[in-house]
C-alpha cells in the first residue's frame, strides 16, 4: 500500500484502526519532549493507567522509537523493562503490535516520528507494517516543498501586501477560503507569518 499525496494525521486514522484494533499512538515530529502533532487511538483505560503510571519514559516501546530507524515487532523488542511495561499492555490486552521510529533527517524539521500499533489477536504481518510505516514516513516528511497551485498564488499576493479581502475578490473565492489556503501553506512549509511564509517559499523556489 503506497501512500501517494499529503493526508492529515486525522485522515490516517482509519488505517491505523483497521491495522491495529487494539490500539495506536502516532507522534509526529516530536521536539522537546512534545510532537506537534499526535493520535492516541488507544482504549480510554488503558490511557489511564498508562498516565498514572509514567510509563512514557519507561516504555521499551518509546524508547526503542527515540533512537532505532525502522520497524519491528513488539516481540523483537529486547530493551530493558524494569518497570514491567510490556507486561502491562499484555494485561490490558494489547498482546501483539509493531512499532516505528522515522529519523530526524528525512524530515526539514530535524524532529523524529514514531508510532506504536496494537493488537489483542495476532502479530502483525509485513504487508501490515509496511503499510503502517508508508503511512507514518508520509505524515513525517510529506511533500511540504510542493505547495498547491491555489496556495502559492495566495502566498504569492499576501507576500506582496494584497489583503485577505481584495485576493478573496481577484479569485472570486471567500476571505475564509483564502485564509484556509494560507494556513495550509504555512503549515506545509513550517512558518507562522505571511513573510516568514513567502521568504521560505522563495528560498526554495516555490513561488
Amino acid at each position: 500500500m503506497t501512500l501517494r499525496s499529503f493526508s492529515a494525521l486525522t485522515d490516517q486514522e482509519p488505517l491505523f484502526r483497521d491495522l491495529a484494533p487494539a490500539g495506536s499512538y502516532v507522534a509526529l515530529r516530536v521536539g522537546f519532549l512534545a510532537p506537534e502533532e499526535e493520535s492516541n487511538l488507544f482504549p480510554s483505560e488503558w490511557i489511564r493507567f498508562y498516565t498514572t503510571h509514567a510509563y512514557g519514559m519507561k516504555d521499551p516501546l518509546t524508547r526503542w522509537a527515540a533512537t532505532a530507524n525502522g520497524a519491528t515487532r513488539w516481540s523483537s523488542v529486547t530493551l530493558p523493562d524494569e518497570a514491567g511495561v510490556m507486561a502491562a499492555y499484555r494485561l490490558h490486552g494489547l498482546r501483539y503490535g509493531c512499532v516505528i521510529g522515522l529519523p530526524a533527517r528525512i524530515s526539514r524539521s530535524r524532529k523524529r516520528t514514531f508510532g506504536i500499533f496494537a493488537r489483542s489477536d495476532r502479530e502483525m504481518t509485513n504487508a501490515e507494517i509496511g503499510a503502517l510505516r508508508a503511512s507514518l514516513a508520509e505524515l513525517h516528511a510529506p511533500e511540504r516543498d510542493a505547495l498547491t497551485q491555489s496556495q502559492a498564488e495566495v502566498l504569492r499576493m499576501l507576500s506582496e501586501g494584497v489583503r485577505y479581502k481584495e485576493i478573496a475578490w481577484r479569485l472570486g473565492i471567500t476571505e475564509g477560503a483564502v485564509k484556509a489556503r494560507f494556513k495550509a501553506a504555512c503549515q506545509r512549509l513550517g512558518a507562522r507569518t505571511a513573510v516568514q511564509a513567502a521568504n521560505i517559499a522563495q528560498k526554495r523556489g516555490l513561488l
